[in-house]
Order: structure tokens, then sequence, then C-alpha cells
């Protein structure tokens, strides 16, 4: 199987409290499915490294960064914004997950995998230039797409993302970047309550009403996203891998389900074989209750895997 899996220790040891929901047994949950299903024996399992002050520069302002570092604390944990907090482990972990998405580009780029799953956190989607917001330190899946264009010389490349909570960083950053297209589907109005009237050439935004189910979403991906990205003709495309649309997560209302994140996973890859080399690197996002989270997760890499 040509998945690369991509994750590390320090991304559990990231914890913003007891009963916060972006919890280190997220990560569990998804291994959890992959082995029981025994998926992932077929995996290529592959420690992230830290991402580079030059690779989190490209999206990040200089500032920022530097906060970011000077802000770890030694114990305890400290706030960045209302909802994301960094315990001791947090920007080290914050750093793996950034270099998780690098690797990803790196082993797709060599040849060496054909798509991988990076299974990190904190993630990253709302994370803006020069803001911690909503869980996210570091885009990630930014940091990735940033280094696919300067540093492996591609002209185009795609961000889909499926979160239920519109990727807000990701546009921040890319907004006046027509190297890169971001097509999202999201619920709306719901928090970061932004995205509805954004969009651009190269920002296809799709936002859903509460209690929309897999007949919008598809409907949605179907009407917006594939036309553009067939016309964009993107040579990598990643993935804002949210399971949080899902119909049991009580963090939002919409009523995705496993069949869903398998059928959009498969319009992707089947845009990424026509156009990209088949290159796909999937980041997660979103996705806090936990058996929907790693039956979802496990439903996705699954396809990514599949010949």
């Amino acid at each position: 199987m040509q998945t690369a899996y991509i994750s590390h220790p320090l991304c559990l040891k990231h914890d913003m409290g007891a009963y916060h929901p972006e919890s280190p047994a997220r990560i569990h949950a998804i291994e959890d499915q992959l082995i029981a299903s025994g998926l992932m024996d077929y995996l290529q399992r592959h420690d992230a490294p830290e991402a580079t002050r030059e690779q989190l520069l490209r999206v990040h302002d200089a500032d920022y960064v530097g906060f970011v570092e000077a802000s770890a604390p030694q114990h305890g944990t400290v706030q960045l914004d209302g909802d994301t907090a960094m315990n001791p482990f947090s920007y080290p972990a914050a750093l793996r997950a950034a270099g998780a998405a690098v690797l990803g580009v790196d082993l797709l780029m060599a040849g060496k995998a054909e798509n991988a799953f990076c299974n990190i956190r904190p993630p990253g989607h709302h994370a803006e230039r020069g803001r911690a917001m909503g869980f996210c330190i570091f885009n990630n899946v930014a940091v990735g797409a940033a280094h696919a264009l300067e540093a492996h010389g591609l002209s185009r490349v795609a961000i889909a993302d499926f979160d239920v909570h519109h990727g807000n960083g990701t546009e921040n950053i890319f907004r006046d970047e027509p190297r890169v297209m971001l097509c999202s589907t999201f619920q709306h109005p719901f928090y970061p309550y932004c995205g509805a009237d954004s969009g651009n050439e190269h920002i296809v935004n799709v936002p859903l009403a509460a209690g929309s189910g897999g007949g919008e979403f598809r409907a949605a991906v179907t009407q917006y996203w594939l036309p553009e990205l067939e016309r964009f003709r993107p040579e990598l495309l990643l993935i804002s891998a949210g399971f949080d649309a899902h119909r049991d997560d009580d963090m939002a209302m919409l009523r995705l389900t496993e069949a869903d994140y398998a059928w959009v996973t498969a319009e992707l890859k089947r845009i990424a074989e026509k156009h990209a080399q088949s290159r796909i690197v999937s980041v997660l996002e979103g996705g806090y209750e936990l058996p929907a989270l790693g039956r979802s997760a496990l439903a996705h890499i699954r396809v990514l895997g599949s010949r």
C-alpha cells in the first residue's frame, strides 16, 4: 500500500485540559480503528520531523512564530486565545504537526509514497498568519502547501477542506496566492463566522445550513468543488480532513456519515490521479466524537490506500 502514515508521540503530549474536546484521545481513536481493521499493517509509518523556522515563515509572521515560542510554558498551561492553550509539550508538538505535512509532501514528490495521512495535533486550519485560533497554533496544511510551492517548484496546489468549521486561517494565508486553490465546505452561520461571501477565483467556499446531510454535501462538492478543481488542474492535492461534520459529533449540526467521507475521498482521489500523479497529503483537523472520528478516518484512509 502506497499510503504513508505520519504522526509523532509528542502529539499525544499536547494537552489543553481534561475537559477540552481537542484531546490526545483523538489520535488513539484513529489508531485503534486502523489496528483493529488490520489496515495499520499496510501503511508506511513515519515519525514527523519538526518544521523549520524557514518553513513556518512561508505562511506565518516572524513576530507570531517568536511569540508562540516565547509563550511555551515550563509548567502548567497558557492561553493563546479563548479556546487554544499550550502546555510544556505544545510548542514541540505544533512543530511536529506542521512538519508532518512537510514530510508528506517530500515523500510524495520523491515517489516514495502515493499519498499520506498525517494523524497529528494540534490541528491547524484556523491559525492565521499572525494569530492562534480555534485549537490551532500553526497552519499545518498551509505549511505543507507552501513547501510544495517553494521547495519543489510546483505552480498549482489545491487544498480541500471538509471540516465542519470554515478554514479561515488557510483562506487568510492564501487569499492573494493564486497558485493555491482552497475548496471548503462548512456549516454556516457558525464558528468562525466567516467564509460565506469571501471567496474569489481560487477560494471556493460552499456554506451549508445546519441540518445538512450527505445529499447536500455531495451536491456542493459535485457542483462547486469538482469543476473548479478540474479547471485548476492541481499538481498536488492536500486535504484538511476534519471529521466533525459527522452526525454523531455534537460540536456542530451537520449530518455526514462514514460513507460521505469515503465518497469525497474517492472524488478527490480521482482528481489527483488525473492531474497530480495521484499525490494527496491529508492532514487531520477536527473530529471530537471519538468512535465517529475513528470510523470516519478509517473510511478515509481505506479509500486513500485502495487501488
